[in-house]
């Protein structure tokens, strides 16, 4: 396959056909940004305006590199490096050390935890769990910032960094000092070291800097609203004063402050490149007008601006169904509406893989796993168990080893099948749930890797290895068939069928440490990246309390103000409704109650308070209109979208019903109000 350029739409092929240059690329969620990417870097190539070994691309996260390396060679450009920046660092790095430095390159300390809980011991602090992990966090900030132990008090204090745990900065800053020694000792580097080394080696060693960029001369950077300081010092390294460089993000999709991320270098990129082209992604290829249209809003200021910076989507896909906004008693009838509505979902056809329920925080996961379990339908944690970790995956491919070596003309789907048997695959699924069934859905899981790459471009059991072999060596997991429970934090950059966003309220979401505009700012942009991981369906929900009983204290999301369809709370005085019910004549009063009586059945079938279903108010006015038609309907208080696809059709056959019986006894009942 080649990059067929007619395959684009009007803004992506220009950035697929400017080849020489700066290019910014500002590119909305769902906006086929990695197509125009992958197409331009293979059409670079297939003109000859770039070789193919030429070309640098990085991007955040494996699963991100992966997808960008599959798809450059479905396009015909396999030698294309499409890597993580701490990937390409570590490669560069592991080759120079024995030149630059000496000796063997130290062995990378995979998890923080160990040296800050030494160091804080060696400082009197302690090793509570939280603390290490809080400290650690701040360690990481430091270093892709490129912040001193010297000068972290005043950067600090200037970036308005909460204190660790509440530790002054003065002790943090011996924090930091005190690891690095605690490092050294060990002999080991961290995963910030790889970036901080490289970038030393770069700027120090000019004969080893030249020789990389005459490697690469080209480089396209993703999600480059995410770059931290360090980040962006490597890639000023790597270029060396040259200006190709397409860079692609959206300040909207900001999500990781927190982390050292900043989104001013895409913003500036125009100022430090003058001349350069900035094309926006507009079309919205992924989500339903109904989506879109929520997402937008999510990002419209109160003068009805978009925030700075934010790309305004157009929906290309046709209407669906409207946004699901639901309100629950506790967290736990919350996560038994999601299950219900799981299973709504799948029996109308939604595999459970186009499935995720996305929240806030880790701990919110605990009651969602138990509801899925219960109900018995399959699901995986995203950020558990890595997978090629897994005892049945390392025990699958040596088995596809072995199915390698013996000669065969069977096509991959089958050989695959056939190896996979050995370890303990099925062609039917093991009923229930538990250790055995989870087996099974990671051998599964590569079942249907190899029938999707074997449709796509006819893989042969050694290619469908090799891709095994890159996916281990970066974790990038294939997706199993469950449902996917995730923090919205790593739900970035991955997209579903349907979505339900669980826990928005304050306090969860914002998350109550946010205080400050600018942590408020990225609050809303999470909600919005969780908002645009939908294709289709769409549900926002909260619980009133945290537990059955419990006192319902919290409030939805400050950012669904306005968003929301008001709640059909008793804000307004129950004698209000009863003096409009009594205003009615008897036939209408029937009708009323009759509304009241359904609307009773409806709450206790949801399990749901029944003006939540619909106001006294709401229901008088049905009764003193009596709609005939969906439109006289939307036309009533309190009757919005939602409403409407719940309840309109029940709602229209009531009063039809009700107004026959009125035409059999001769009962002239005309409707009461305008419904013009």
């Amino acid at each position: 396959m080649t990059a067929d350029l007619t395959d684009l739409d009007d803004d992506q092929r220009v950035v697929a056909t400017h080849l020489t240059g700066p290019l910014c690329v500002l590119a909305g969620a769902g906006t086929g940004k990695t197509r125009a990417i992958t197409y331009r870097i293979a059409h670079g190539v297939h003109t000859g305006a770039y070789g193919p070994h030429d070309v640098l691309a990085v991007t955040f996260t494996a699963r991100a590199a992966g997808e960008m390396r599959s798809r450059l060679r479905d396009l015909g450009v396999p030698a294309v490096q499409a890597r993580t920046f701490h990937a390409a660092a570590l490669r560069q790095l592991g080759f120079f050390w024995p030149r630059a430095i000496g000796g063997t390159l130290p062995r990378i300390q995979e998890h923080k935890a160990p040296i800050v809980a030494e160091a804080a011991s060696r400082l009197g602090l302690g090793a509570d769990k939280v603390l290490v992990r809080d400290l650690a966090a701040e360690i990481e900030w430091a270093k892709v910032s490129m912040v001193t132990a010297e000068d972290y008090p005043r950067r600090a204090a200037s970036a308005g960094r909460p204190e660790p745990g509440g530790i002054e900065a003065g002790t943090v800053a011996a924090v930091l000092r005190t690891y690095e020694e605690a490092k050294s000792g060990r002999g080991v580097i961290d995963f910030e070291d790889v970036l901080l080394l490289t970038v030393g080696i770069l700027a120090e060693r000019d004969d080893i800097a030249a020789e990389v960029r005459r490697q690469y001369r080209h480089f396209v950077v993703d999600e480059y609203q995410d770059v931290s300081p360090l980040q962006q010092r490597l890639l000023e390294l790597w270029l060396g004063g040259r200006d190709s460089v397409c860079v692609v993000g959206d300040v909207s999709q900001t999500i990781y402050s927190f982390t050292g991320a900043t989104p001013r270098f895409l913003a500036d990129f125009p100022s430090r490149h003058p001349g350069a082209p900035v094309v926006r992604l507009v079309r919205d290829y992924r989500s339903t007008p109904q989506v879109v249209s929520l997402a937008n809003r999510l990002l419209t200021t109160r003068a009805g601006r978009m925030s700075p910076g934010a790309v305004t989507l157009q929906a290309q896909r046709p209407s669906s169904e409207p946004v699901r906004y639901e309100a629950f008693d506790d967290d736990v009838a919350e996560a038994a509406g999601v299950v219900g509505r799981v299973r709504e979902l799948s029996a109308r056809g939604v595999p459970l893989r186009e499935i995720a329920v996305l929240y806030r925080t880790n701990s919110q996961s605990e009651v969602l796993e138990d509801a899925l379990s219960r109900a018995g339908i399959g699901y995986q944690v995203r950020g558990g168990e890595r997978f090629f970790a897994r005892p049945e995956v390392k025990a699958a491919l040596v088995a596809l080893r072995a199915a390698a070596k013996a000669e065969s003309a069977a096509a991959l789907p089958d050989r695959v099948r056939e190896a996979l048997s050995a370890v303990g695959w099925s062609p039917e699924q093991p009923a229930g749930r538990g250790a055995v069934r989870e087996r099974w859905d990671s051998l599964n899981t590569l079942v249907s890797l190899a029938d999707d790459l074997y449709a796509r471009r006819g893989a042969s059991l050694a290619e469908f290895r090799q891709e095994l072999d890159e996916r281990a060596a970066v974790q990038h997991a294939p997706i199993a068939d469950g449902v996917t429970l995730a923090t919205i934090h790593a739900a970035k950059g991955l997209e579903w069928d349907a979505v339900f966003l669980v826990g928005l309220s304050d306090g969860l979401l914002p998350i109550s440490m946010a205080s400050t505009p600018d942590q408020l700012a990225e609050e809303r942009r999470l909600l919005y990246v969780g908002v645009t991981r939908a294709r289709e369906h769409l549900q926002l929900s909260y619980a009133r309390a945290r537990t059955a009983g419990g006192r319902a204290a919290r409030k939805q999301s400050r950012f669904l103000a306005g968003v929301w369809p008001e709640e059909e709370r008793e804000v307004r005085p129950r004698a209000a409704a009863a003096a409009s019910a009594e205003e009615m004549d008897p036939a209408e009063r029937e009708l009323f109650e009759r509304l009241r009586a359904w609307r009773a059945r409806e709450a206790a079938e949801r399990s749901k308070p029944a003006f939540t279903i619909l106001h006294d108010t709401t229901l008088v006015a049905i009764a003193r209109a009596k709609p005939r038609t969906t439109r006289e309907l939307t036309l009533l208080r309190g009757i919005g979208a939602t409403k409407l696809e719940s309840y309109g059709p029940q709602l229209l056959d009531l009063v039809a019903e009700w107004s026959r019986e009125q035409a059999e006894k001769g009962v002239d009942t005309p409707p009461r109000g305008s419904l013009s």
